[in-house]
């Protein structure tokens, strides 16, 4: 299965290592990764398998929720089976 993380803050250095540290201590596989800043706002959606997942999806949603608020970043996780559901016409 996969998930879809999205991230949006202020631009600043190391945003996508502290996110994808976060994905690797807990065994998500990130296959693709879309980034951009505008200005000084940093937006990124991460797809990200979770098949290998050392812990349940919930505990590392919480870790990204934290690394966010310590970094003044919203960071969301979804599970891809609602995501698609968000989406289906």
């Amino acid at each position: 299965m996969k998930a879809v993380i999205t991230v949006i803050g202020k631009d600043t250095v190391g945003i996508l290592s502290k996110v994808s540290t976060v994905c690797a201590e807990y065994g998500a596989n990130i296959i693709d990764v879309n980034q951009t800043v505008m200005q000084d706002l940093f937006a990124m959606v991460m797809l990200v398998e979770t098949d290998r997942l050392t812990v349940d999806l919930s505990v590392m949603r919480s870790a990204l929720e934290a690394l966010g608020q310590e970094n003044n970043l919203q960071i969301h996780v979804m599970h891809e089976d609602i995501f698609n559901s968000m989406h289906r016409i």
